[in-house]
């Protein structure tokens, strides 16, 4: 249940309510100020958490990696991906940094994007790996919305 509730939270609710927030207080155009609480929640502190229970050895990655037996090698993968998670999520915190949403988003996102759509075709997914491919579809997709939003800002 926890897991659901924080996944939900970083992905939809926080990105949401802080993006409303900034909106209401400051102002902004809304694709940036999404975009920026997007990476900040889905790309930052989803990745940083998720990251450090791979790396301490928690979590389902190891026997979704489809092993009976949860060995050495399904372990050391999971750690590898962790630390890699680690790093993406605290680029991702540095959103908050004016200008560095993109650049602090960009491989997160991508990531998610890449993961949630190579997850789709996968039949028999329990459901944090339901939930886990259609959250990560969204903070791809919302990078992506990002990135074309700064680019095409970029060559008007």
């Amino acid at each position: 249940m926890g897991y659901f509730v924080l996944v939900i939270a970083q992905t939809i609710v926080l990105p949401i309510v802080s993006g409303v927030v900034e909106l209401a207080v400051v102002g902004g155009d809304p694709v940036l100020v999404f975009g920026r609480w997007w990476v900040f929640w889905g790309v930052g502190t989803r990745l940083l958490v998720a990251g450090l229970v791979q790396v301490s050895g928690g979590g389902p990655t190891a026997e979704i990696l489809g092993s009976s037996t949860v060995g050495v090698a399904e372990k050391q993968l999971t750690r590898e991906l962790g630390t890699a998670n680690i790093g993406m999520g605290a680029a991702g915190l540095l959103a908050l940094v004016p200008g560095w949403s993109l650049p602090a988003g960009l491989a997160g996102g991508v990531f998610l994007l890449v993961a949630g759509l190579m997850h789709l075709p996968k039949k028999g997914k329990n459901r944090q790996e339901v939930l886990a491919t259609w959250t990560d579809l969204v903070v791809g997709v919302a990078v992506v919305v990002l990135a074309v939003d700064v680019l095409v800002a970029a060559l008007a």
